[in-house]
């Protein structure tokens, strides 16, 4: 066999050079042996070796053209990232970014958490009333969607409405909720001999003297008074605006004592009280009157009243004929004494303070 080349001079591998060399794949992949352009002619007959003079044709390297195809793919890529973080930074970002840091993701998520809570602020009124005590989430839900709950006057029958506790007025079933965490409402058992005051000149015992020393730091006043001689249930409160309507006149708060006098006694006397006895600062009647026990020698009477003068109670009886042996104040309104013992002290709950509210007009 002839071992020259094209060109006639000896070649330097025999037929090997051919086979591996001149047309081999690894030939064209890598640019020729020792990594070079082919310094010679057209390489020796094979199908890899017209590849490579297609590609040399064509005025690049082997693979170039496949290598512009990725790049012009990948460039799209590029531009639009970059113009991803132009939009949301408001800035131009280096040529060779490819996203943005985890840094900047975070101070994004940041900025879009803090525009959702000022679009939505406020607390969700199911939340709001549950931790006001009137029921559970889910059953404040359903008082929300029957049409139960009004926020500043208005009807609200949809879920997601917020409200802020600090501003807004809720009603439920037209009770008011007491938001407000400051304000601190008390019963006070008072018992007989006891001054209704924080402070007694003479020195005889006080309102002052049952209450701790965290009830004193309120500033609590009371509301309504109880002569020294009379017993029974006393409202402490640091509420103004809803102690002044408790004992103002336009509001005809009703009050209820049990009022134990000597028997026996006529019915008549409860006619009388009814329809009014005049005393010396005008006339004076009870909204109610029951006789709820009988001794040989002293009745107890329940009477209700919404008068706040000075001992009208004592000065009613004494007008009939029947002074008062022994007086106590049972209710407020709705807030009942029922067992609570004399000289303690108890919160009002949120209901209670919902309904004296809701019958001040609060």
């Amino acid at each position: 066999m002839n071992n020259r080349s094209s060109s006639g001079r000896p070649a330097r591998g025999g037929k090997n050079f051919g086979a591996k060399n001149s047309g081999a794949k690894n030939f064209g992949a890598k640019g020729g042996p020792r990594g070079g352009k082919p310094t010679g002619g057209k390489p020796s007959g094979s199908a890899a070796g017209k590849g490579y003079a297609k590609g040399a044709a064509s005025g690049s390297k082997p693979g170039a053209q496949q290598g512009r195809k990725k790049s012009e793919s990948a460039a799209p890529a590029r531009k639009s990232e970059r113009a991803f973080a132009k939009e949301r930074f408001g800035k131009s970002v280096p040529s060779n970014y490819a996203r943005p840091t985890q840094r900047a993701r975070a101070q994004a998520r940041a900025a879009s958490q803090a525009a959702a809570n000022n679009e939505q602020d406020g607390i969700r009124l199911q939340k709001v009333m549950a931790n006001a005590g009137v029921a559970s989430r889910r059953v404040c839900e359903q008082m929300i969607t029957e049409g139960r709950v009004e926020v500043n006057g208005q009807l609200v029958v949809e879920l997601g409405a917020r409200v802020d506790p600090e501003r807004d007025s809720i009603h439920v079933d037209g009770m008011r909720l007491q938001l407000n965490t400051a304000l601190k409402y008390f019963v006070f058992n008072k018992p007989k001999h006891v001054m209704c005051t924080m402070d007694d000149p003479e020195g005889r015992r006080t309102i002052s003297d049952y209450f701790k020393n965290q009830h004193q730091s309120l500033r609590l006043f009371h509301v309504g008074r109880l002569d020294y001689k009379t017993e029974g249930l006393l409202i402490l409160t640091n509420d103004g605006e809803l102690a002044n309507r408790l004992q103002h006149p336009k509001y005809e708060v009703p009050k209820t004592y049990l009022v134990q006098v000597p028997g026996p006694l006529p019915r008549s006397v409860g006619n009388t009280l009814r329809q009014g006895v005049k005393l010396e600062d005008g006339w004076a009647n009870v909204d109610d009157f029951r006789i709820i026990d009988t001794t040989p020698k002293s009745v107890m009477v329940e009477v209700t009243l919404h008068s706040g003068r000075n001992r009208i109670v004592r000065r009613m009886f004494d007008a009939v004929g029947h002074p008062v042996q022994r007086l106590v104040r049972v209710a407020i309104g709705p807030v009942q004494l029922g067992d609570q013992k004399q000289g303690t002290i108890r919160q009002l709950g949120n209901q209670e303070v919902g309904h004296l509210m809701a019958l001040v007009g609060m």
